[in-house]
């Protein structure tokens, strides 16, 4: 045991050198290369500059280079290239954004240490984020198909301003693959096939698409199975961890005349059968599932470009969301078979008026309205008898959450200086009833503003420093969950505030058509934070029993790098590396659930129509503990250890036939990223064949 113990160490430390060195190598040498192909590659249009990279948001479309806080984004090659699974795992090694697991089916992003309803999702313009999204860890942003998404862009620390509640964190932009018009009728299609060895996946993705002058309609299906998880180094099958999901979306545009067009989207989506592993492994629980997981969402989006610069233009959303999560549960050597059921129904609305008074300003002005009814059911069956009982769910029937906002955004381009900044007043209705805190209806509110700036040194060189408020109000889960929540019994609470937040940043971006490099740092305070505090010897089922208060104040800080070298025509390397530090200053301790020191490293060979990506990952080990974390059995005491990953894909493309043969994890490293309740995959192989017809 301790010859394989050391041997392990040796490994790790071999890897880690492997690393540094290989990192010092690309810096160093990379540049004397790059600067000795630079006159080859004047005429070369495959680089990719950092400030021709567009970030989409609300305030329409963004120079990433000019702006005056940390964005990472992942566009359609990225995407492809990168051999993902699922969209959480397409942040994986993003700087700054740490996925956490707590089963296969699931996928939390923390964006600066934060994340489940402190940090917000938004789809097409669409919140995502309803009343039901719970404090820590969730596995909604895996409710949403990669296959339907051409980019995602992360705006870190910033977002309250603009979208409003839950974005203390940041922010999490998905956007959809959009049909174009075409001026002849045309048909196109593709399929897709996806296969990862040992079964542990088998997935399917068909489009059809229609397009003329004015009118362009892209249908899609996406059928996945995924077998159990087969873990690295002698983890071996993990069973349960499989699960299968279906997604299904329809996107048309339909240009009503020059100045107008709208767009029509429905997507519905649904997880079967999804396993709690953790749950079955650790405590006791003969079945542990997410029986249904389906979220549809629907929207309408009108655009009318106008003449006047007082009124430039105006856009309107109005969307439609189903959520149904069904769960079933029973321990070993117990007679009772739990059956629940949450429903949120939900509607929006945003109304958004553009101005531009000069050239150099543009304004955003609007509205955004959003509301939440949620129906909640548990059922009790004895086995031995049969005999059903209903009981209360794990929130109160019949609840309601409702939010209305009006905000301002302005951004102003002055030669060398680009400034945002804006307001934003939001008030809110929570309306339940409990049978333990009676009936309860506040209208909580929250006035945050934001503003930044960059300076332009010169055209290569910028600087930057940006001041964020923000604020998450109190949902239903907050407020009115009662019953078992990870390893803790929750109970009904009343009269939480918003949680505050104040962000801070800093940095430096060089961009040149070798070099792009960018360096930030951060400090995240956290006022009136909504926590789960103990009630002292009170025991349920034999879980410690919990409620909700505004009971602690903590902050977070650190810093972001990445450096991205073009060698020449063919090559690049990038690398980024994350470090966050978080202290709870109530309690004196660490905050629950901060990742290690974290990044990523990749090279990418690019010729023609072949592309290789040769990538590695890698965490520090963490155990500086929360004592919410050393109670978590999906951490423990001794916390997380240092883990490497080494990935491969080979993609190749011929005519209308797209080839993918990756290589995961080759090094069969056992790991699982902190706080995970299942280790990731070991050492296997995939293979994904695409066919495009025209």
């Amino acid at each position: 045991m301790k010859s394989k113990m050391n041997k392990n160490l040796k490994s790790n430390k071999n890897i880690k050198l492997i690393f540094f060195i290989s990192t010092l190598f690309c810096f160093s040498y990379g540049i004397k290369i790059a600067k000795a192909n630079y006159k080859n590659s004047l005429g070369d249009t495959s680089y990719v500059y950092l400030d021709s990279i567009v970030v989409k948001s609300r305030m329409l479309q963004k120079n990433k280079f000019n702006l005056p806080y940390s964005i990472v984004q992942k566009n359609a090659e990225a995407i492809q290239i990168g051999n993902y699974r699922t969209t959480p795992e397409a942040l994986v090694g993003s700087s700054g954004v740490f996925i956490q697991k707590t089963n296969h089916g699931g996928g939390s992003a923390f964006i600066r240490g934060l994340t489940g309803n402190q940090t917000l999702l938004m789809l097409d313009g669409v919140r995502i984020n309803n009343a039901t999204f719970r404090y820590g860890p969730n596995q909604y942003l895996n409710n949403i198909d990669l296959y339907t998404i051409s980019q995602i862009d992360v705006s870190k620390g910033t977002g309250s301003v603009e979208y409003g509640s839950d974005a203390i964190g940041g922010v999490i932009h998905l956007h959809s693959y959009m049909p174009s018009y075409n001026q002849k009728k045309t048909w196109s299609t593709s399929a897709s096939l996806k296969y990862i060895g040992q079964n542990m996946e088998r997935s399917n993705r068909t489009t059809l698409q229609y397009a003329q002058k004015n009118f362009a309609i892209q249908s899609g299906i996406t059928l996945r199975n995924f077998g159990d998880l087969v873990g690295g180094n002698n983890v071996g099958i993990q069973s349960p961890s499989g699960y299968g999901e279906t997604g299904i979306n329809t996107i048309a545009k339909i240009q009503l005349n020059k100045a107008e067009e709208m767009t029509i989207s429905s997507r519905f989506f649904i997880q079967k059968d999804v396993p709690i592993y953790h749950k079955v492994l650790l405590e006791g629980f003969k079945i542990n599932k997410i029986t249904k997981q389906e979220r549809n969402i629907h929207s309408i989006q009108w655009e009318k470009n106008l003449q006047s610069k007082y009124l430039s233009k105006i856009k309107v959303i109005q969307s439609i969301q189903y959520s149904n999560e069904a769960r079933e549960s029973n321990k070993l050597n117990n007679v009772i078979y739990r059956y629940e059921r949450d429903q949120v129904n939900s509607n929006g609305t945003s109304i958004d008026l553009y101005s531009n008074p000069t050239k150099n300003w543009e304004i955003n002005s609007g509205i955004d309205y959003n509301s939440d009814k949620i129906a909640s059911e548990l059922i009790d069956k004895n086995l031995t008898t049969g005999i059903s009982v209903n009981k209360r769910g794990l929130y109160p029937n019949n609840s309601s959450y409702k939010s209305f906002s009006v905000f301002n955004l302005h951004k102003i381009e002055l030669q060398k200086w680009h400034i945002e900044a804006g307001v934003r007043w939001n008030k809110f209705g929570i309306q339940l009833t409990d049978t333990s805190i009676g009936s309860v209806n506040i209208k909580p509110s929250a006035l945050v503003g934001n503003g930044g700036v960059a300076y332009k040194l010169n055209t290569s060189n910028i600087v930057y420093a940006s001041l964020s408020s923000g604020y998450r109000a109190p949902n239903i889960d907050d407020m009115g969950t009662l019953g078992i929540v990870d390893f803790r019994y929750e109970l009904p609470t009343s009269n939480l505030a918003p949680e505050k937040s104040l962000h801070y940043e800093l940095g430096y971006k060089l961009n040149t058509k070798l070099i792009q490099f960018d360096l930030s740092g951060f400090y995240l305070k956290l006022n009136d934070i909504i926590t789960r505090q103990k009630v002292t010897g009170s025991i349920i089922n034999g879980y410690q029993v919990y409620s909700k208060q505004n009971s602690e104040a903590s902050f977070i800080q650190g810093f972001e790098t990445n450096l991205a070298l073009q060698f020449n025509t063919q090559f690049r390397w990038s690398s980024n590396l994350t470090y966050t530090y978080g202290q709870n200053e109530t309690k004196n301790e660490p905050m629950r659930r901060i990742p290690p020191l974290f990044g990523q490293q990749e090279l990418v060979w690019k010729k023609n129509n072949t592309q290789i990506l040769v990538q590695h990952l890698f965490a520090g080990k963490q155990d500086r503990l929360a004592q919410g974390d050393k109670d978590d059995n999906r951490i423990g005491k001794n916390g997380t250890p240092n883990w490497n990953v080494f990935n491969i894909s080979v993609n190749q493309q011929f005519n209308n036939v797209f080839i993918q043969l990756g290589g995961i994890n080759l090094l069969n490293e056992k790991y699982k990223t902190h706080g995970s309740g299942i280790y990731a995959m070991g050492r296997t192989y995939s293979l994904l064949l695409q066919w495009n017809f025209h």
